[in-house]
C-alpha cells in the first residue's frame, strides 16, 4: 500500500538567461538532464514527453512525476531556458533546480517560489 501525498509542495519558476546555445537545442540531453534531476530531487518519474522545434531552434518537454512536473522549455537563439518544477510530499525541488542550473550553467537567473496547497 502507498502512502497518499499531501496537496502542499513547492513550485519553482525559474528563469535561466546567458545559457550556451548548444545546451538548449538537444531534447535528449534536456530529457536526460530532467530526470537527473528529478531523482536527485527523490521524485518517483511516470512520463516524459520531449519536442525539438528543428535542428538549432528550441525544445519543449515535460516530466510527469508521481509529486506532479518538471517542464521547460527553451530558446537556444536568446540563450533563455524558462523551468517549472513542482513537487509535492518528501521530493527536493530545490535540489532538482540545482541540478539543471549546474548543468546549464546560466549568466542570470531569477526563480519564484510558490507554497502550493498550504491550509
Amino acid at each position: 500500500m502507498t502512502t497518499p501525498h499531501r496537496p502542499a509542495g513547492i513550485h519553482l519558476l525559474a528563469d535561466l538567461g546567458g545559457v550556451d546555445a548548444a545546451l538548449l537545442s538537444e531534447p535528449s540531453r534536456i530529457d536526460a538532464l530532467l530526470r537527473e534531476a528529478a531523482l536527485a530531487a527523490g521524485a518517483r518519474i511516470l512520463h516524459s514527453h520531449f519536442h525539438a522545434f528543428g535542428p538549432g531552434m528550441g525544445v519543449t518537454g515535460v516530466l510527469l512525476l508521481a509529486e506532479s512536473h518538471i517542464s521547460i522549455h527553451t530558446w537556444p537563439e536568446h540563450g533563455f531556458a524558462a523551468a517549472d518544477i513542482f513537487m509535492c510530499g518528501e521530493a527536493r525541488p530545490q535540489r532538482a533546480l540545482e541540478l539543471i542550473e549546474e548543468a546549464l550553467r546560466p549568466a542570470t537567473r531569477t526563480v519564484r517560489t510558490v507554497e502550493r496547497g498550504q491550509p
